[in-house]
């Protein structure tokens, strides 16, 4: 079995706002949604939206929403240009600044943006990492 991420579900409080905004960013809704749900489906992965307070009380963890959880998403893009445009979509669609997009002293260049919920998410052109020119996707070579 190779490792894959099939779905990533994230905790919210207002689903239709959420669902909206990640709509907005070019997820698509699918049938598989319920009223208490919402699966999006990406290019290579489903975006699982739940009640923050329900998807807590499901994985028997206490639901504590403040602070820096942590974790980021990240989307990779093919040029700076295609970076800022992302991130300047994503701010028209109801997201918060973190941190504008800039030189990083990796080599490449990324910001970074929070969702409604406060999830991070980082837009990042990497001039290291090859893109499959067809899907987007990363192609990274394992390690021998």
């Amino acid at each position: 079995m190779t490792a894959n991420i099939s779905i990533v579900t994230l905790g919210v409080d207002d689903l239709p706002v959420s669902t909206r905004f990640y709509e907005g960013l070019g997820w698509v809704n699918t049938t598989a949604s319920q009223d208490s749900v919402t699966f999006l489906q990406g290019h290579s992965v489903v975006l699982g939206l739940y009640g923050r307070s329900a998807l807590a009380e499901d994985a028997e963890v206490e639901n504590i929403p403040a602070g820096f959880r942590g974790v980021t998403l990240a989307i990779n893009l093919p040029s700076r240009a295609a970076v800022d445009a992302f991130f300047n979509k994503a701010l028209g669609t109801g997201a918060s600044a973190q941190k504008q997009p800039q030189s990083v002293f990796w080599g490449g260049y990324s910001g970074y943006f929070a969702d409604p919920d406060g999830h991070l998410w980082e837009v990042a052109h990497n001039p290291f990492f090859a893109l499959n020119e067809v899907t987007g996707q990363l192609q990274l070579e394992a390690k021998s």
